[in-house]
């Protein structure tokens, strides 16, 4: 018979801890009746290598009147912030907090630790958490709250 301690039974735990190791998931939400038990842990994100973005994520320059003196090149700059950008490492739904409501992880200007998170992407029922490929700013978040997103797709800025 299970350990049941103020109606949790641990042994339940147990075995869903379990299969997340012989899984490999990171997370197992189980519910039973009015019990509902979520059992997830942190393992080291796999650190994925950020491809060159395709010209058409560059702002495209609005026409010029004639006879306006050209601009310098905008487009080149905006290509070179894209380049610290973090793309989704898989498809799926982007969220920008932990909860519906929550705090948000990042905002614009937030200064990031390599490691942390920046925001969720839900596949297949599961939350990833993505974490920062690096140290910096927070200079653009690029997706919004619930927003589908493809993969290789920009999520945030961070110089």
């Amino acid at each position: 018979m299970s350990e049941k301690k103020n109606g949790i039974d641990k042994g339940l735990i147990r075995d869903l801890a379990n299969i997340l190791k012989d899984t490999d998931l990171t997370e197992i939400e189980v519910e039973q009746e009015d019990l509902r038990i979520r059992v997830s842990r942190n393992i080291q994100a796999p650190q994925f290598v950020q491809a060159a973005l395709p010209a058409s994520y560059a702002p495209q320059a609005a026409p010029q009147a004639a006879g306006a003196p050209a601009a310098a090149a905008p487009a080149a700059d905006a290509g070179k912030d894209r380049a610290n950008a973090v793309t989704a490492p898989m498809v799926g739904t982007a969220y920008l907090s932990p909860a519906p409501g929550a705090r948000a992880f990042i905002e614009v200007g937030t200064m990031v630790k390599e490691g942390q998170t920046l925001l969720i992407i839900e596949a297949m029922k599961t939350m990833n958490q993505i974490p920062a490929p690096r140290s910096g700013k927070v200079t653009e978040i690029i997706v919004n709250d619930a927003q589908p997103v493809e993969y290789g797709e920009p999520l945030v800025i961070i110089e």
